[in-house]
């Protein structure tokens, strides 16, 4: 089965990323289709809003060891890295669909940023958020330092990615990372309730409000993302992120 699952229901897209035995981790194929996706939706002319979920227990791990390993020495495949990570921000801020993040569990690093990026975030009162990078010896370029000082400003958004604290469902609704936490069983019918009562509203109205309110993104896309995504790019072969990986592989009995 697909990496990452596109249903219909209605008038709601509903993606699923859909490696749940690896925490839905990415993988190639996952990675790819989220830089892909986007587009697709906006040209599915029955679509009117995406919930955005993972399968399992994890709502996203982010990156995985293998990736890490050959982005390393892999410089083609570095800079795909780096344009998938740009399709995917640039996707979810021009997509004018509505974007409902179901943050179903552990949201980390990429993972994290892809709740950071959604339009609403309804979280699972046990899930918590957290951007890593720079404790694994990269610049948290893919998301994190774009779109966190807009929504909890620069001070708290230093802090939480200096230190790659995890975020409770509590501490994001109340630092305005999640609009409201969910209980767990009850976190994806939410989202599609959510997710139908946008679809009802006037459809230009609704999109064309999205792309305003995201013209304070747009404005950030150039100043912000792209030296960020090319310095999280530059230390992706350094040695303090080649020395991570190997004390977390060697943690987990890998060599």
């Amino acid at each position: 089965m697909a990496d990452l699952v596109v249903t219909a229901v209605g008038p709601v897209r509903l993606v699923e990323l859909n490696r749940p035995e690896q925490r839905n981790a990415m993988s190639d194929e996952l990675h790819a289709g989220l830089a892909s996706v986007w587009d697709d939706l906006a040209a599915d002319p029955e679509a009117r809003v995406v919930v955005l979920t993972g399968r399992g227990r994890a709502f996203s791990a982010g990156g995985n060891l293998d990736t890490m390993t050959r982005v390393q020495r892999d410089s083609a495949y570095r800079e795909q890295q780096v344009d998938e990570a740009r399709r995917i921000i640039t996707g979810m801020v021009r997509c004018p669909l509505p974007v409902i993040a179901a943050v179903n569990g552990p949201a980390m690093g990429l993972g994290c940023s892809l709740a950071l990026l959604s339009d609403l975030v309804l979280i699972a009162d046990d899930a918590y958020i957290a951007d890593p990078h720079v404790q694994v010896g990269l610049v948290a370029g893919d998301g994190g330092a774009y779109v966190l000082p807009l929504l909890v400003g620069l001070t708290r958004a230093k802090e939480l990615l200096f230190l790659g604290d995890r975020v409770s469902a509590e501490d994001a609704v109340r630092l305005g990372i999640a609009n409201r936490a969910v209980p767990k069983d009850k976190l994806l019918d939410e989202a599609m309730d959510l997710a139908g009562r946008l679809a009802t509203l006037p459809v230009q109205a609704l999109r064309q409000t999205k792309l305003a309110v995201n013209r304070h993104l747009e404005q950030a896309l150039d100043t912000v993302m792209e030296p960020a995504l090319l310095a999280e790019r530059d230390t992706m072969h350094g040695p303090d992120h080649i020395a991570a990986v190997e004390r977390i592989m060697a943690s987990r009995g890998r060599r």
